[in-house]
């Protein structure tokens, strides 16, 4: 295949239309939830990721199953961590059973905000479906994700 080879050229606009609609969708939500609850897209998804814990195996997340989780890497996502750790959202512990290992946990502060966040964020999220919606480029896209399901962790 050559640079001009026209599946790579169709490969390369579909992935550009990916990459705008997923740029679309980020900055509408992102503007949402600084708004209205003073949180970063990054910090709703983490605290909403980090409320899904639970006690049972594996309930707990290691610091790189956070970070693939909120499409990050291990140390944005530390430094992330901080950040809400020092406005009183998250908290830190020493796993009781690895004294090595260190879990992150939503406070009750942390869960009140991201239960106020959650409203906004959806409905963002769907504001800005519904606009790319209206672009012939972007159309079959949001389809395509209106219909995906979340994967179930293996």
């Amino acid at each position: 295949m050559t640079a001009t080879d026209p599946a790579l050229t169709a490969l390369a606009q579909g992935w550009c239309a990916l990459s705008l609609l997923h740029g679309r969708i980020e900055a509408h939500i992102e503007r949402a939830l600084q708004a209205g609850h003073d949180l970063s897209a990054r910090e709703y998804s983490l605290l909403d990721v980090l409320s899904r814990q639970h006690d049972g195996d594996g309930g707990h997340l290691q610091m790189k199953q956070v970070a693939d989780a909120v499409v990050l890497s291990q140390s944005a996502t530390t430094r992330l961590v901080t950040r809400l750790e020092d406005r009183g959202l998250l908290e830190r512990y020493l796993c009781p059973t690895d004294r090595r290992g260190i879990y992150t946990n939503v406070t009750e502060a942390g869960l009140r905000l991201l239960e106020e966040a959650r409203p906004t964020n959806d409905a963002a999220l769907r504001e800005a479906l519904d606009e790319a919606a209206e672009n012939p480029d972007l159309a079959p896209l949001v389809q395509v994700v209106e219909t995906l399901k979340a994967p179930v962790p293996a």
